[in-house]
């Protein structure tokens, strides 16, 4: 591997990169750092007024920047083709990478469904990505070079996946949950890549995790992010162990732009995979599991009605989505 600083990153003008909930947490720090090596990059974001403070903000630290903002709903699938397509409007004639970092966690005890049936946090991680970059492919693969990145969890490295109850409708725990929809995407972000190599493709899919990311150890970024003194100070011991957002940010902003980094890798912090600078990680137990990862890809394909595999013809039309209450 190259040596890489994560304060000196390689410029990258010309350069489009589109970040999935690049408006707060992990996916602002990550927008934060590509746009300091001038590129464009695109906030994906529900909600305009939060793209809009996390625009002010970046363009405050980085003179110049070229911010712009895409209004995407991940827990909306039907509303993801209108999305892209507005890319398109934009004349935007290349994707150099799509970072899928937007992931919601629940704490209620109570199971929340999206307008399509599905259980918010599935719908929301894993659902709302695999659909995103169907749509997205034809920009992706007609960028030589270009990346899929996916942003998983540390916690799903200990999941494992109920293939006839992907949804957790017979026994829903919020924490769980969340861990098994990460394991879901991350096992997509694999099996995109094999498929990506089967078909030829230069485009690379790269999985990261963002290790254990506290706010309470993130730097401020008004008004984005103001953690408090106290909140500061109390959060100092668990510094020996834990980072904050910003260090969380660097392994997907290396998968996005070193040369040296491969598809089908896994990168995530370097001490104990939980802090610390970004450092390829091996593959193994569930995440190499290539007979889950298709069963998963097969499973969301009928949830979605799309298939996000690289066709070496057309691409394929859009099916009818299967309804949860038959999965």
């Amino acid at each position: 591997m190259s040596h890489w600083d994560v304060r000196r990153l390689p410029p990258a003008e010309g350069k489009h990169f589109l970040i999935t909930g690049g408006n707060a947490g992990i996916g602002y720090f990550v927008a934060e750092q590509l746009a300091g090596t001038g590129a464009t990059v695109i906030l994906g974001s529900r909600d305009p007024a939060k793209a809009e403070a996390a625009r002010a903000s970046i363009r405050a630290r980085v003179p110049g920047a070229d911010v712009r903002h895409l209004r995407l709903d991940l827990a909306d699938l039907s509303s993801l083709e209108a999305s892209v397509d507005a890319l398109r409007l934009e004349r935007l004639e290349r994707l150099d990478a799509v970072v899928c970092n937007a992931g919601v966690l629940l704490d209620q005890p109570r199971r929340q469904v999206t307008g399509d049936g599905n259980e918010l946090m599935f719908a929301t991680n894993h659902l709302g990505h695999f659909a995103l970059v169907h749509w997205l492919a034809p920009l992706l693969m007609g960028t030589p070079g270009s990346r899929v990145v996916t942003t998983g969890s540390f916690t799903a490295k200990s999941e494992s996946l109920d293939l006839d109850d992907l949804q957790s409708t017979r026994d829903y725990r919020p924490k769980r949950t969340y861990a098994r929809s990460k394991l879901a995407q991350m096992l997509f972000g694999f099996e995109l890549d094999r498929r990506l190599r089967a078909a030829g493709s230069t485009t690379l899919s790269v999985v990261t995790h963002p290790g254990g990311a506290l706010d309470s150890l993130t730097p401020a970024r008004p008004p984005v992010h103001l953690p408090t003194t106290g909140e500061r100070l109390r959060a100092l011991p668990a510094g020996l162990l834990l980072h904050g957002k910003e260090a969380a940010a660097w392994p997907a902003v290396r998968a996005v732009l070193d040369p040296s980094v491969r598809g089908g890798q896994l990168w995530g912090p370097r001490v104990f995979g939980i802090r610390g600078l970004p450092a390829l990680e091996p593959v193994r137990g569930h995440l190499a599991d290539t007979e889950l990862a298709a069963r998963v890809w097969t499973a969301s394909s009928a949830l979605t009605g799309l298939d996000p595999s690289p066709p070496s013809g057309p691409r394929p039309a859009r099916s009818a989505p299967v309804s949860p209450a038959r999965e």
